[in-house]
């Protein structure tokens, strides 16, 4: 039996963005730019694709949005092309869970001589919006909070924070690259400024993104050269794989609301399960959480019988029963440090290497859930069989 159980990593392209995909290629192949009807017919598609986009996320106004290469370039996009508008060193906010897609710019803004603030957050990962009010300066130009946290699936009042920060008249951006396809965004409703999502989170093709930027917001691009995507975004648009994008967010447009109530439940399940192990707790919010979303973590109680045993231990051994989960974040599987997002929610350094991340999919089923649940007991058992709990 294989189980994909990392779609907060990537999911399966749907078969319809890939037959999308595939008739750009072989039909309207052209250069959007170009005047002539291959160019007429690909620039159709593109734009087919900005309407698809901007009715998953309720923006009216189809221009919009933005195409990019994916979620980074996106954020990328909206936290320097804010900052670059400024000749002198200005102030922003971020969270401390936030994606490093945006910790490492909000890093670059700092060696130009920029002051960062990063929010604290509780041991569920939540940020308190008072804390938002007390760190806004009369130099604060922008605020950035990740929407979903990949690694954790909290979620955060998005809502109340982008008020506080249009109080104050400050831009509000939100990495929502977890979020999109998985909850109702209506940035009409949100009040957002600028909202990065990737079509590879919603079963799109990997390679592609978008940047929301609401009108009257001005932006310095990242990239100088044609001028493409009004002049933010300049090279010559992936169009096959943004025609994807955009059939993959009709589609999940579409789904939206049953498909979440359904992955809750199977997320539920997959809690409850297994609720009376102790030697797994829930890391994040269970209130506040991403429907499709199971964090744990190996519990204190009994990490210390067996030190060695990290959430990437887990991770291969799920992934010799046939299991595919990840620990913590995929940007930092590779690397044996803690996870930057534990430790930020108060976990101490041996218990932040100790985190898995099970996150579901349209195709996962209860038997799926029922299965990983006995599973991962099995294995966590046979890695410390002196445990009470086995």
């Amino acid at each position: 039996m294989q189980i994909y159980l990392d779609n907060s990593a990537t999911t399966k392209p749907r078969t319809e963005a890939i037959a999308a995909a595939q008739n750009v290629l072989q039909q309207q192949w052209g250069n959007p730019s170009s005047l002539h009807n291959w160019g007429n017919r690909s620039a159709t598609v593109l734009e087919t694709a900005r309407m698809q986009v901007a009715d998953l996320l309720n923006a009216h106004n189809p221009e919009s949005i933005v195409f990019t290469s994916g979620g980074t370039e996106a954020n990328n996009l909206a936290i320097l092309g804010v900052a670059r508008q400024y000749v002198t060193p200005q102030h922003i906010i971020i969270s401390s869970i936030e994606h490093s897609a945006i910790k490492e710019p909000a890093k670059l803004l700092e060696q130009w001589g920029w002051e960062v603030t990063r929010l604290p957050v509780d041991k569920y990962g939540r940020i308190n919006p008072l804390n938002l009010q007390a760190a806004l300066q009369e130099n604060t130009v922008l605020v950035s909070i990740i929407y979903g946290q990949s690694e954790v699936g909290t979620v955060q009042p998005i809502e109340r924070l982008a008020k506080i920060a249009q109080e104050h008249n400050c831009l509000f951006h939100t990495d929502a690259v977890q979020v999109a396809g998985r909850l109702p965004i209506d940035v009409q409703g949100l009040k957002v400024d600028l909202l990065s999502l990737s079509a590879h989170k919603i079963y799109g093709i990997q390679g592609a993104g978008a940047l929301y930027v609401r009108t009257g917001v001005k932006l310095v691009p990242l990239l100088g050269g044609g001028g493409q995507e009004a002049k933010l975004r300049s090279g010559t648009q992936a169009v096959a794989i943004i025609s994807a994008l955009g059939v993959a967010a009709e589609l999940a447009a579409r789904d939206i609301k049953a498909e979440a109530e359904r992955l809750r439940g199977l997320r539920d399940r997959l809690f409850d399960l297994l609720a009376d192990y102790p030697c797994l707790e829930t890391t994040g919010d269970r209130l506040y959480r991403l429907p499709h979303h199971v964090s744990l973590i190996l519990s204190d109680r009994f990490a210390h019988q067996a030190p060695e045993i990290t959430g990437k231990t887990i991770v291969r051994q799920l992934n010799l029963a046939g299991i595919g989960i990840s620990a913590g974040s995929a940007c930092h599987s590779g690397k044996l440090n803690p996870s930057p997002i534990l430790l930020a929610m108060g976990y101490d350094a041996n218990a932040a290497k100790r985190g898995i991340r099970l996150t579901l999919g349209k195709d996962t089923t209860i038997e799926d859930i029922d299965w990983t649940a006995m599973v991962l007991k099995q294995v966590v058992c046979r890695m410390m069989p002196r445990l009470v709990c086995c």
